[in-house]
């Protein structure tokens, strides 16, 4: 799949032969479209989707220029598809007129909660990505701090603070599901790496035992696990399969005797895991 992201307007690109062209089209960043628009296609697996996301089309010589370039992909290949989180109705309506399924990720909801709220909607373009509420802002940011300050174990200070403390051997996804849920939910996540010098033990690592209570453990199968390490470190011993399977084992072991919540992260989405460990540490309200 090729994705692109860029001005309306921008250059047109072929799609390969049998990709169906998919357009995340939107008056501000596009991160909404993309990503409602990215959660609807995941339930199509067997299709093929050339992906362009359309940022900032917020008038209608944009989104005329936007159509023009869907119709050229309507007339040489599958039918397009539109999704878009524009507000403008006068922007939204010069886009119906593209030869292809336009699915509008607001409008219907937008006006179903309009009723339920008794209001109408600001029509402040690229609000779901402002600032909104400052202190929830600032407690996110304060999170990413803390997030890059204990990654992979580099500081123990302030552990008492965090929320959930990720545990794993290196390369299991330790640092990517901290940042994610730093960012999206603003917890404070420590996570440390099982190395060679925690084992044996009977219990956990010296720096994190005393937070057995907010431990989470990540594990993978031996052969991903060996296959990203090889991409690190090529040919090492450290990414050989023998070894993968021996840290995999003794963490798993050691998850099962401290009664350390734990999952497999290799079939698993950062969101799939995040929501686990949301789910697994009573941390949703």
């Amino acid at each position: 799949m090729d994705d692109q992201r860029r001005s309306a307007g921008g250059a047109t690109h072929a799609a390969p032969t049998g990709a169906r062209s998919v357009y995340f089209v939107s008056d501000g960043t596009g991160i909404t479209a993309e990503t409602l628009g990215n959660a609807l296609l995941a339930n199509f697996p067997t299709q093929v989707f050339r992906r362009h996301t359309v940022p900032f089309v917020d008038t209608v010589e944009g989104a005329r220029t936007l159509v023009a370039e869907i119709d050229r992909a309507a007339a040489n290949g599958p039918g397009p598809v539109v999704f878009t989180t524009v507000k403008a109705p006068p922007v939204r309506e010069e886009l119906t007129r593209a030869r292809a399924a336009l699915i509008d990720l607001l409008g219907g909801h937008l006006v179903e909660l309009e009723g339920a709220l008794g209001t109408t909607a600001s029509e402040q373009l690229g609000r779901y990505h402002g600032v909104g509420d400052l202190e929830q802002y600032f407690a996110r940011m304060r999170a990413v701090e803390y997030a890059i300050e204990h990654d992979d174990g580099q500081s123990h200070r302030a552990l008492e603070l965090a929320d959930v403390v990720i545990i794993a051997p290196s390369r299991c996804g330790k640092t990517p599901t901290t940042m994610y849920l730093a960012l999206q939910y603003g917890l404070l996540v420590a996570n440390y790496p099982l190395t060679e010098d925690d084992f044996p033990t009977d219990g956990l690592p010296r720096a994190v035992a005393p937070y057995a209570e907010r431990c989470f453990g990540l594990t993978t199968t031996p052969l991903r696990l060996s296959q990203v390490r090889h991409e690190r470190r090529p040919s090492s011993e450290y990414a050989s399969l023998a070894q993968c399977r021996l840290e995999l084992r003794r963490a798993e072991d050691l998850y099962r005797r401290t009664r350390v919540p734990f999952l497999n992260s290799s079939t698993k989405s950062v969101e799939e895991m995040s929501a686990v460990i949301l789910q697994s540490m009573k941390l949703r309200d």
